[in-house]
């Protein structure tokens, strides 16, 4: 089957950065599916792992994490799923990636996906829906719609990013609170209000001002997507008492104990969890993906996709991944068909 990988860690401006292999098509076994890959998307995790993480020795690592294709073989144990249907997925970050013709996933971080789209648009959006689902409800535990919970405000940083643009739309549509995303260019802006905030603020400016000018409520929750570092001492200073922040970057360090007096929890967030340790739980991604197309063909929730780049080659690849390091991004970038 085709493939493409790389054999060494490094800058996406090295030739052979991504390279383009046949291997062996993979055979399911217990409660895998082998999936026939039909579009992709890239993700910061696919940038950050090609350029620090070495593949064993004599190896390629086939990245990719985003999918959407057509179940064609199952392991013995599956019952979720049977050969023919029409999946979506984000992987595992310990297996072999998507950006390859046949893919090995387990059914319980699987769903079907959403009929409305096309393959291509569909894929922008499993793992950073599963993201962005899991920060808002899982890990800062907002109450859903209706639930009689008093005003509170949401502030998300870096809301035009793939994962804030889902969760720009999920906290608009499925909760009560005020949703306010950062963005500093007018194009991140538009997108930001397109995709569900209510309003934006400029995090290249004091944060608190601006906020104090909106006259929202207070803010109860953070989402900190992106430059945590940066923002953390401002963020906890316009926190309200008994918040909760969550954060999904890799910041250098921050001082957690500007959160004490305020009696703040903190919170990560990282999809690969459930997968990585194989929780009971696991299974609720399943669940989740299906909710989640179900609410895309319902009109609650859009594609994120931005740009499509063609085919799945190591060259396109190596296009999305330099757009992907660039900071430039809005959305996510996708590709299709080998």
């Amino acid at each position: 089957m085709k493939a493409i990988a790389y054999h060494e860690p490094g800058p996406i401006e090295r030739g052979d950065a991504l390279v383009e292999l046949e291997l062996p098509r993979p055979v399911p076994q217990g409660r895998d599916l082998l999936v026939e890959v039909q579009a992709v998307s890239v993700n910061p995790v696919d940038t950050k792992v090609r350029r620090n993480a070495a593949p064993a020795a004599g190896e390629a690592r086939v990245l990719g994490f985003d999918a959407v294709g057509v179940v064609r073989e199952v392991g013995a144990a599956v019952s979720l799923f049977k050969p023919g249907d029409e999946v979506w997925y984000a992987g595992a970050i310990d297996r072999p990636g998507s950006n390859s013709e046949f893919q090995l996933v387990d059914e319980r971080i699987v769903g079907h996906r959403p009929r409305s789209l096309s393959a291509a648009d569909a894929a922008a959006l499993p793992l950073t829906g599963i993201t962005a689902w899991e920060l808002l409800f899982d890990r800062l535990q907002v109450p859903r719609k209706g639930s009689g919970a008093g005003p509170a405000t949401l502030l998300v940083v870096g809301a035009a990013g793939g994962v804030g643009s889902v969760l720009l739309q999920l906290a608009r549509q499925l909760t009560d609170l005020v949703v306010i995303g950062t963005a500093s260019r007018p194009q991140t802006i538009g997108w930001a209000v397109d995709m569900g905030a209510h309003h934006t603020v400029d995090h290249r400016q004091p944060l608190q001002p601006q906020l104090e000018a909106l006259g929202v409520p207070p803010v109860r929750y953070v989402a900190s997507l992106t430059q945590t570092d940066r923002h953390f001492a401002q963020l906890a200073e316009l926190m309200a008492p008994q918040g909760r922040f969550a954060l999904i970057d890799d910041p250098e360090p921050i001082d957690v104990r500007l959160l004490k007096r305020k009696s703040i929890s903190l919170h990560w967030e990282l999809m690969f969890t459930r997968s990585l340790f194989q929780t009971a739980d696991m299974a609720a991604q399943h669940a989740l993906l299906d909710e989640l197309a179900q609410l895309v063909d319902a009109g609650v929730v859009r594609t994120t996709a931005r740009e499509h780049y063609g085919r799945i080659t190591a060259a396109n690849l190596m296009r999305a991944h330099a757009l992907q390091e660039s900071g430039a991004a809005i959305g996510k970038t996708v590709l299709e068909g080998f």
